[in-house]
């Protein structure tokens, strides 16, 4: 198979433009059981800079992930448009594709091949050669701490942590130039959830890579984001870096979330959008 073209990426483009993003659902009223419209994402505009790591943080239901879902091509908006390196996600899908990855809280695997089979699948799909593709993975997987061994065993027999460092690793194999990670971390402990910080650092640092990362970890923000974006009801209440957002609403992190939202990450809404 051909490895597909990746598209020209100028230097002097910002890595993501979003131009009043709108994306609304419906959903059903437990209460009066009528339909009515949610705004998931609200009049979002938001430029990224090339290499700039950018942290989003907000509650169940805010709209992170909906976000994240437009930047990649998931969902189309209803108002507005999201560029990836100057080409339009509605009108250059596969050019796009081709500049991004993402990894997300649920990630999907056949649970029945192992671990090695998934990431051949994934990365034949990409025209990465297989031996070369393997090869990266063991690197890719030594560094995030997961023994090699476990390529060998069905994805249903890893752990939920595994199964994360598994989907980070065939993220990486395409060499996104953009990658949007969606809570890469959750379920993972300490030590493989700092491994995995570290990685994304470095990521950054030798792939000239730009990063998009929704998370619920406050320390997690802090370590690894040039900025942060304050999110809730599908609208940035705030962003700017940590020192920005500390020096306007208070003295942590979790303090200026407070100040902003007024509620605890993860109460906020019946439904994650």
């Amino acid at each position: 198979m051909n490895q597909p073209q990746v598209p020209s990426v100028s230097p002097s483009v910002p890595a993501l433009i979003a131009d009043q993003l709108k994306k609304s659902f419906r959903e059903r009223d437990q209460e009066n059981r009528r339909w009515r419209q949610v705004d998931a994402v609200s009049d979002i505009s938001l430029t990224v800079s090339r290499r700039e790591i950018l942290g989003i943080l907000g509650p169940n239901g805010s709209g992170k992930s909906t976000l994240i879902r437009l930047m990649a091509t998931l969902l189309t908006p209803d108002q507005g448009h999201v560029a990836i390196f100057g080409h339009d996600v509605q009108q250059h899908r596969l050019a796009v594709r081709r500049l991004i990855n993402r990894v997300s809280v649920e990630a999907s695997f056949f649970k029945k091949l192992t671990a090695e089979e998934n990431l051949a699948y994934a990365t034949g799909l990409y025209g990465v050669p297989n031996r070369a593709a393997q090869v990266k993975a063991r690197e890719i997987l030594r560094r995030l701490g997961l023994p090699t061994r476990k390529l060998k065993v069905p994805m249903e027999q890893l752990s939920r942590g595994q199964q994360q460092k598994i989907a980070i690793a065939r993220a990486l194999l395409t060499s996104p130039t953009l990658m949007l990670l969606d809570e890469p971390t959750t379920g993972l402990d300490p030590k493989s959830r700092r491994e995995v910080q570290q990685f994304i650092l470095e990521v950054r640092a030798t792939h000239d890579a730009t990063i998009i990362i929704c998370t619920h970890d406050m320390n997690e923000a802090e370590r690894l984001c040039d900025r942060v974006a304050i999110m809730s009801r599908g609208r940035f209440e705030a962003l700017g870096t940590v020192a920005e957002l500390k020096s306007r609403y208070g003295s942590t992190l979790e303090e200026v979330f407070f100040a902003l939202i007024g509620e605890p990450l993860g109460e906020a809404g019946e439904q994650e959008f």
